[in-house]
C-alpha cells in the first residue's frame, strides 16, 4: 500500500498576477507523493478561495485519508470518497503517476490514448490599465495566442483595443472572471468581435449566468466557474459554447477526461486551463489538452522559476512531459 507525503510549496510569480478578485505574488501549491515498492507518484494542486478552499484545508483533507490509503484506498475508490476539487486532484494525479511508474509505461499508454503531441498555450496578460496591458502585449506580441484578464465591464474595451494595437497578429481570448453584468456583456460582445476576440470566458457570476440563455453570442462563450465536473454540464446548455476544463476543478485527470468526453458529446468546444502552478500541475492536463480548441497551460511561464525537471517550452509550444516529471 502506498505511503503518503503531503507538502506545501511557494513559487514566486514574475512580478505579480492580477485578476478581478485580487493580486498574487506567489503560487501556493500542495504536492502529494505516494510511494510504493520503490516507485513514487506525484501530483500538484492549487486551492482556490472562490470555491471555499485553502492550502491548510486541502492538506488536512488529504491527511485525513492517510489511514485509508494504508488500508488499500486506490484511485477508483478515491473518486467516490472525495468531491471534485484540489485535494482530489493532487491525489488522483499522484495515483496515475504511481501506476505508470510501477507498470513501466506512460499514463497515456495505461489509458489507451495516442502519444501526446506538443500544444500551443495561451499566454495570459494580467489585469491592469489599458496602457499597462498594451505594453505587456507589445512584449509578447510574437506569441500566437494571448489571454486578457478583464474586470470592469465597458472600461475593458480600451484594454482590449490597446492589446490589439500592440499585438495585431495574435489571436485574442478574454476572461472576465465573473466580473461583468448582462448589460456589460450585451454592450461589449459585438465590439470585442470587431476587435477579433475569439472567446469570452465566464463573463457573469456563475449564479447569474441564466441571463445568458438565448442571448446573441457574436463571440463564443466559455464556462469556467460555472463548469466543474460532469455533473455541472447539463446546466450549461444554451448559455455557453465551450467549457474550460481545469484539473483543480474536476478533481483530477480521471474526471477531467470524463468531462471532456461528455462535453464533446454534448457539442461543447473544449478549453483546457490551469491555476497558477508549476509544470507538475500542467503535465497531466496536457493529456486533456490534446485536440482542444484553446489551451491555457502557461502557469510555469508566469513564475520566476519552475521545477528543475519541468515541461519543455519553446515560446508558446509545450512538449509532453518527461517521465522524471510526471506520467
Amino acid at each position: 500500500m502506498p505511503s503518503l507525503k503531503v507538502s506545501r510549496e511557494s513559487w514566486p510569480i514574475r512580478g505579480s498576477f492580477t485578476i478581478s478578485r485580487g493580486t498574487k505574488t506567489a503560487a501556493e501549491v500542495v504536492v502529494v507523493e505516494l510511494e510504493e515498492a520503490g516507485a513514487v507518484g506525484r501530483g500538484e494542486c492549487v486551492s482556490y478561495a472562490r470555491y471555499g478552499e485553502s492550502v491548510e484545508g486541502v492538506m488536512a483533507t488529504i491527511e485525513e485519508l492517510r489511514d485509508r490509503l494504508a488500508g488499500g484506498l486506490d484511485r477508483v475508490g478515491l473518486q467516490a470518497l472525495l468531491s471534485a476539487g484540489a485535494a482530489r486532484n493532487a491525489l488522483d494525479c499522484a495515483f496515475w503517476d504511481l501506476e505508470a511508474k510501477r507498470a513501466g509505461q506512460r499514463v497515456w499508454q495505461l489509458l489507451g490514448l495516442p502519444d501526446p503531441q506538443p500544444v500551443t498555450t495561451a499566454y495570459t496578460l494580467s489585469f491592469g490599465d489599458a496602457e499597462t496591458m498594451g505594453a505587456a502585449a507589445a512584449r509578447e506580441a510574437a506569441r500566437p495566442l494571448l489571454k486578457l484578464k478583464l474586470a470592469e465591464g465597458p472600461a475593458d474595451l480600451a484594454r482590449v483595443a490597446a492589446v490589439r494595437e500592440k499585438a495585431p497578429n495574435a489571436r485574442l481570448v478574454v476572461d472576465a472572471n465573473e466580473a461583468w453584468t448582462i448589460v456589460d456583456y450585451a454592450e461589449l460582445a459585438p465590439k470585442l468581435a470587431t476587435l477579433g476576440v475569439e472567446m469570452i470566458e465566464q463573463p457573469l457570476p456563475a449564479d447569474a449566468d441564466a441571463a445568458l440563455a438565448g442571448v446573441q453570442r457574436p463571440v463564443k462563450l466559455c464556462a469556467d466557474e460555472s463548469c466543474h465536473d460532469t455533473a455541472t454540464l447539463a446546466g450549461l446548455d444554451g448559455r455557453y459554447d465551450m467549457v474550460n476544463i481545469k484539473l483543480d476543478k474536476t478533481g483530477g485527470l480521471t474526471e477531467a477526461l470524463r468531462l471532456k468526453a461528455a462535453a464533446e458529446a454534448a457539442g461543447f468546444g473544449i478549453m483546457v486551463g490551469c491555476m497558477l502552478g508549476t509544470s507538475l500541475a500542467m503535465a497531466p492536463a496536457l493529456l486533456v489538452a490534446q485536440g482542444a480548441a484553446v489551451v491555457d497551460l502557461d502557469g510555469p511561464l508566469l513564475l520566476d522559476r519552475d521545477r528543475p525537471v519541468g515541461l519543455h517550452f519553446e515560446d508558446s509550444t509545450i512538449h509532453p512531459p518527461a517521465p522524471e516529471l510526471w506520467g
